[in-house]
């Protein structure tokens, strides 16, 4: 054999490592973020609280998202196992937070679970539809799941008689104080707030952000409204449950606060980063807040007497 065969069947023989460009790290982008998705929702809904007026999702935190209207609140929580959405907005309002979910790129059969604040017509008359175009099962707690299986305020409601009815939906679980909705790595506390209607929830969870972890908590309404005639004073022991309940909120460890209708806690302001997103102090303002409106609704009754 000669001498260059010999080289050749030697370099045939020897095995060549080529090193590989390792690839960059993938960079995740967040989904509507608050920085420009906020302002966005400022121009849109211009201080209005229309209930049906249409406005962009929300990235709020994490995995955590505004879908609602101008008006009404409607919060996503996403996960790969599937989506949470707490409210629904009203039977026509419900099309614009399907069509909000469908713009963040998520696929409406996709959300298992439909939970509520208050068993109002403003905030689940369109369970029934979005329940249609989803498939996801409703939880409700005792009192607000009367409602939603019939669409009409029960005689304990302190707006008995003054309210729209709505579509009746399909209860599939009922919720109690404390008990929680689970799904993929999301846990969602239902901590039961009775005041602005017998069967109010309010709910909290943790959402996450480049490793960096807030408690977010959707706290009921809980404003002492009524029909012309009901007093809250004639019921001592709803008023004290009630009581009871502002306590819960204000107790609760709240990074982020976000309310059913989105002024009551100044979501609009802090869209538009007029004020900060989080404040670890806002449940504790919230209810202090509550507090003195409902002090002032039992302090006129007494006067009216």
């Amino acid at each position: 054999m000669s001498v260059s065969m010999a080289l050749l069947a030697l370099v045939a023989a020897q095995t060549f490592s080529i090193p590989l460009q390792k690839p960059p790290p993938t960079v995740e982008r967040p989904i509507a973020p608050v920085e420009t998705a906020g302002p966005a929702f400022d121009a849109a809904c211009e201080g209005s609280d229309d209930w049906d007026k249409p406005a962009p999702p929300v990235g709020v935190y994490g995995n955590t998202y505004y879908v609602g209207t101008c008006g009404i609140s409607a919060i996503l929580i996403t996960s790969p196992q599937g989506h949470i959405l707490i409210d629904s907005g009203t039977e026509a309002g419900a099309e614009l937070v399907a069509e909000n979910i469908r713009a963040l790129g998520f696929r409406l059969t996709d959300v298992k679970f439909l939970l509520h604040s208050h068993e109002h017509h403003d905030h689940v008359g369109g369970m029934a539809r979005l329940q249609q175009l989803t498939g996801a099962q409703i939880v409700a707690s005792p009192a607000a799941a009367a409602v939603l299986k019939t669409g009409a305020a029960g005689q304990g409601d302190p707006q008995a008689g003054t309210l729209k009815a709505f579509p009746a939906a399909n209860v599939g679980r009922i919720i109690r104080d404390g008990e929680i909705v689970r799904l993929g790595d999301n846990v969602m506390t239902a901590v039961a707030t009775p005041g602005h209607t017998p069967g109010a929830l309010s709910w909290r969870w943790g959402s996450c952000k480049g490793g960096v972890c807030r408690q977010v908590v959707y706290a009921d309404s809980l404003s002492p409204v009524s029909s012309e005639t009901y007093r809250f004073s004639d019921r001592p022991a709803y008023v004290q449950s009630y009581r009871a309940s502002i306590e819960k909120v204000r107790r609760l460890a709240c990074d982020i606060l976000l309310t059913p209708h989105p002024s009551a806690s100044k979501m609009p302001e802090r869209f538009a980063l007029r004020a900060p997103i989080e404040n670890p102090e806002a449940c504790r303002d919230y209810a202090a807040s509550l507090t003195a409106r409902l002090d002032e609704r039992l302090a006129k009754e007494a006067a009216a007497r």
